[in-house]
């Protein structure tokens, strides 16, 4: 595939941040900033046989692989898609059984080699950025963190190496960490998780507390959307957090996970810190009975949901009111 780049959106070295993403025209909040499928993604152990493994759709009568009958896609045209990936793992989990355990991230890294095996050219997933050339950070890993990469790495040979050419073992430990740090967790307009991806397009965003960007998914698919107006030369920002938790930690989480301070004005003036306090104190824990209520309830809004989703077709958004992120 030709670098032909993308429309609207260049890529540019931020000051104090490195590599960015900013606005080549202005966009209004609720624009379609870009969308980016996934260069390689995985369906998470829990939603098998209620979401198409290939695609991410959520329907009933989903159709199971006739070997392992255990990954469930829309039709053949799916499961056809999916094979070069599925055959990963179908026969292992034949093999192993109730034994087949490999975390998420370690199918994840699988299903990249597997891919990088064929790739020739530059994919759809990499208009900006290429997978190579991910941030890793390995120089910043705590001994924590090495030993879970090798823990992974040790998963990988043991549950693939029959199906699977491996790089070496430093290759891995990039590969590895570049995952732990650009992977995406992919979710329904519910907030379920459905499984991990890779966007490396989506991954040169940088963090901002207050940000003017927010990324949601159509199966596969990221879609960045503004939730701020964007003027032209803007840099693009995400969270990659939980923005309800109080300034000290979200620092904290940052830097665990991401290895930097975040300096916005948010966090420099922490000037809602007092009222997110205060929603997360709001709950001294409910009832057992009061529980129940609210499961019920979940159940029923879920159900109505999906039956207005797919009969009625609403257009379902979000958007969060947040002030322009201060340059730093």
């Amino acid at each position: 595939m030709k670098h032909e780049g993308m429309d609207g959106i260049e890529s540019f070295e931020s000051p104090g941040k490195g590599r960015g993403l900013r606005a080549t025209r202005p966009y209004r909040i609720g624009d379609l900033l870009f969308s980016c499928p996934a260069y390689s993604h995985v369906l998470s152990v829990s939603e098998r046989g209620y979401i198409c493994e290939h695609c991410f759709t959520r329907k009933e009568g989903l159709a199971k692989c006739g070997k392992c009958k255990k990954a469930f896609y829309c039709n053949v045209e799916c499961q056809r898609g999916d094979w070069a990936m599925h055959k990963l793992e179908c026969s292992a989990m034949c093999a192993f059984g109730e034994n087949w355990c490999p975390s998420e991230t370690v199918r994840l890294v699988a299903r990249i080699i597997a891919t990088l095996k064929v790739q020739k050219d530059r994919s759809a997933s990499e208009k900006l950025l290429l997978l190579k050339d991910m941030e890793a950070n390995l120089d910043r890993l705590d001994n924590e963190k090495r030993e879970m990469n090798e823990a992974d790495i040790a998963g990988l040979h043991h549950f693939y190496s029959k199906h699977l050419d491996f790089p070496d073992h430093q290759a891995l430990l990039t590969l590895f960490a570049q995952v732990n740090c650009n992977g995406f967790t992919v979710e329904d307009e519910e907030l379920s998780h459905l499984g991990s991806a890779v966007f490396p397009d989506v991954a040169l965003m940088n963090h901002s507390c207050c940000p003017n960007a927010i990324v949601t998914y159509r199966g596969t698919l990221a879609e960045v959307r503004a939730v701020q107006d964007v003027g032209q030369g803007d840099e693009i920002y995400t969270s990659y957090i939980d923005l309800l938790y109080p300034t000290e930690d979200r620092i904290e989480r940052l830097r665990d996970s991401y290895y930097f301070s975040c300096n916005c004005r948010e966090c420099k003036t922490k000037s809602k810190d007092k009222a997110k306090m205060k929603l997360r104190k709001l709950s001294d824990g409910p009832r057992p009975e009061e529980i129940r209520e609210m499961v019920r309830y979940a159940r029923i809004i879920i159900d109505d949901f999906r039956r207005a989703k797919h009969e009625k077709n609403i257009l379902f958004t979000a958007t969060v009111v947040c002030k322009k992120p201060e340059e730093t």
